[in-house]
């Protein structure tokens, strides 16, 4: 199995560690207002919240809360993914890459040399 889909099996793993670290609706933190340098509103109605991510090399966004989403990474790279309780995974996503997630919470890191960019397309309740 080549690094880059071990890195997607472990990126599944990590995601789906989410039953400890699910994002409630009455507590939402959403990515754009926790870290605006990092995430941008491109469209939102009662449907949907379609944010674009920007992670800069070495840099982290805050603590946030999704709700469930598909991402679209158009510049995938190195991350370092943090959960509430303590747990974090090292990653590495592919550029092109797309995936699915329930509601969760978690803070992001950008341990390679290059920009990581995604679009999120999260459901509205």
């Amino acid at each position: 199995m080549k690094t880059s889909a071990i890195a997607i099996v472990l990126l599944g793993m990590a995601l789906n560690l989410s039953a400890c670290a699910t994002a409630s609706q009455q507590d939402h933190r959403s990515a754009h207002v926790t870290s605006p340098d990092q995430y941008r509103v491109l469209l939102e109605n009662d449907q949907v919240l379609v944010l674009e991510m920007v992670l800069e090399p070495g840099e982290s966004d805050r603590l946030h809360d999704h709700r469930d989403e598909t991402v679209y990474f158009q510049q995938g790279g190195s991350l370092r993914i943090s959960l509430p309780g303590g747990e974090a995974m090292d990653v590495t996503v592919p550029d092109g890459h797309v995936m699915w997630h329930q509601a969760w919470t978690h803070q992001v890191t950008n341990t390679g040399s290059e920009p990581v960019m995604a679009i999120i397309v999260e459901a509205k309740p």
